[in-house]
């Protein structure tokens, strides 16, 4: 499967998807309107939890964030993000293949606060993630820094920071979290 860059210094590219069922690369619009509630990036840190392709890493590079670290499990999925990034010349890029919750709990452990935190699990594992998330999430993410959740459309996700804004698109909700 092919995704394009929406916006940014590599606006139209194309990049890969790791093949199979068990990710479900963000398509095109939601990652749009995801970017349209975020707003600008220019010299933000990203984490991209459960990064499946690394699209929106990727996009948020694109767009001028100073650096990312992308988080999956799943070893094709690694490759395929090392790959785009190659392909499409990012630096400021670290791609960790290992568990998202680990990796969180570790980055909060050592106070690595981040600017954007991108998560989207598979749609069937987040309720199982939600309390996890809700412990580690609020220590990574730095002061005025925003969370963009990607669920199923049916799903409202509660962590302990304030939403700024949810959103359906299609078969999946978008809940922007911010950090007081």
């Amino acid at each position: 499967m092919a995704l394009r860059i929406i916006s940014g210094s590599r606006r139209g590219a194309t990049i890969s998807a790791p093949r199979g069922l068990d990710t479900r690369p963000t398509g095109d619009r939601v990652r749009e309107a995801a970017f349209n509630l975020i707003g600008p990036v220019d010299g933000a840190t990203v984490l991209d939890l459960f990064a499946g392709s690394g699209a929106m890493g990727l996009e948020a590079l694109s767009r001028g964030a100073e650096r990312a670290v992308f988080v999956e499990t799943d070893p094709e999925a690694c490759r395929v993000i090392n790959r785009n990034l190659d392909k499409l010349r990012l630096t400021g890029a670290q791609v960790l293949c290992s568990d998202a919750i680990e990796v969180l709990a570790d980055e909060a452990a050592r106070g690595s606060r981040y600017d954007l935190v991108l998560v989207d699990p598979p749609y069937g594992m987040f309720s199982s993630l939600q309390t996890s998330l809700a412990s580690y999430l609020p220590a990574a993410v730095a002061d005025g820094g925003l969370v963009v959740v990607e669920t199923s459309a049916n799903v409202e996700p509660e962590l302990p920071l304030a939403v700024r804004t949810s959103r359906r698109y299609g078969a999946a909700r978008l809940t922007l979290f911010e950090s007081a």
